[in-house]
């Protein structure tokens, strides 16, 4: 007979081997100091722990981050191997869909970008995102049946609850589409929906300029403007998921009228299509941002005034942010912040001078790391945060992970 109690302290270890997969699936890699301070079990339990999962090829080790700087000699990381599962990142921006598959140690093993005007077609962008998911899954050459669960980025306002879009003129070609549902039943995953700006939030804390960041504000500019919000370490996202839709602050009253309805929205006076539209009477009608950016830095005078101007109205609808949300660091990332200081001087000049002292003292405003990529980076990280990792009972070899279960 087994000992009294023998099934109950089984139980207690699956649980704790559970709390270790899951925080190595929320983030990616944790040395066992790390995963000992995030679980509250002791070191020596979870080494013992650790050691089983490696025998059982579900953790295996890593070079650590050289991105963290430290003193001394850095801690072992550890991760989920690629047997554990693989997850989907789908972006779909204005003008292209952007798709990759990574393993959960948020290892990129494939990605594809097309250009598409994705706002207006909504069938077509869905159609073009299962195109390119059938080319990253062949490139990486992965069974498909490893693959846990995707999540998606779109450019507007999200019911994140719903899977949806919430209607407007936003995204109007969106309306009535149910993107969690479509691609759910295309795909045959779970899929996870979510604002453009906040998995760029979640990628800079995550893996770039923010990492360690508790309380960090993302601010988008490309074509459109957008913010996302980290607060105590969690994306924020409001009642509703509408959290961060700064392109849409009232600036002007009396300013041109935004695709959403409104007069003199952020967007409309220091987004992408306001910086083109100014420049392109004196640079030609088919001027890009891309293009704009790359005068800028090669000193055109003309490209860096209208940068710097939507820096200056940037920042000061960036200081209110500032003063409402006291944060650490404000990440500036989008097509526009490849301009570097031509964009973010002003804005910090702007936010110091906008925002109260003791705010502004305490917020560091940088730009970006992961560049356009920064949103599909973070629909990897927010699949594979809402992924299922199966712990096994006993450390006998696993066969292969769990498949995720139905969508939401």
């Amino acid at each position: 007979m087994a000992p009294a109690g023998s099934g109950s302290l089984e139980s207690l270890r699956e649980r704790n081997r559970l709390q270790l997969l899951d925080q190595l699936r929320r983030r990616g890699s944790a040395s066992r100091a790390d995963l000992a301070r995030l679980t509250g079990l002791s070191r020596s339990t979870v080494s013992t722990l650790i050691a089983d999962l490696q025998a059982s090829g579900l953790v295996v080790e890593r070079a650590p981050d050289e991105r963290v700087s430290q003193q001394g000699r850095p801690p072992t990381l550890l991760t989920l191997d690629r047997s554990a599962g693989l997850v989907l990142g789908i972006d779909f921006g204005h003008e292209q869909v952007h798709v990759a598959i990574a393993d959960l140690s948020r290892t990129i093993l494939a990605e594809r970008v097309r250009e598409l005007d994705v706002d207006r077609s909504a069938a077509q962008a869905l159609d073009v995102a299962v195109e390119l998911i059938d080319a990253v899954i062949a490139a990486a050459d992965v069974d498909r049946e490893r693959i846990l669960g995707a999540g998606v980025g779109l450019s507007g306002p999200i019911d994140v609850a719903a899977g949806t879009v919430y209607a407007g003129k936003i995204l109007p070609g969106w309306a009535g589409v149910r993107p969690v549902d479509e691609l759910a039943a295309r795909l045959s995953l779970r899929v996870h929906l979510d604002n453009d700006a906040n998995l760029g939030a979640l990628a800079e804390v995550t893996l770039g300029a923010g990492i360690g960041a508790r309380d960090a504000i993302y601010v988008m500019v490309s074509d459109g403007v957008g913010a996302g919000l980290i607060l105590g370490g969690e994306l924020y996202r409001g009642t509703g998921g509408t959290a961060g839709e700064l392109g849409h602050v009232l600036v002007d009253e009396s300013g041109p009228i935004c695709r959403c309805g409104n007069r003199g929205c952020l967007e409309m006076m220091a987004g992408g299509r306001a910086i083109t539209g100014l420049l392109r009477p004196s640079h030609g009608d088919d001027l890009t941002l891309e293009q704009v950016v790359a005068l800028a830095d090669e000193g055109d005078s003309g490209a860096r005034r209208a940068i710097a101007d939507a820096g200056r109205v940037l920042g000061r609808s960036v200081a209110a942010i500032v003063n409402a949300f006291n944060p650490e660091l404000v990440i500036v990332g989008g097509k526009v912040s490849a301009a570097g200081d031509v964009l973010l001087d002003p804005l910090r000049e702007a936010v110091h001078r906008y925002a109260i002292p003791s705010a502004a003292a305490d917020v560091r405003i940088t730009r970006g790391v992961l560049g356009e990529r920064a949103e599909v980076l973070g629909a990897l990280e927010l699949a594979a945060r809402q992924s299922d990792v199966a712990a096994p009972a006993t450390s006998s070899p696993v066969t292969g992970p769990r498949r995720g279960k139905g969508h939401q």
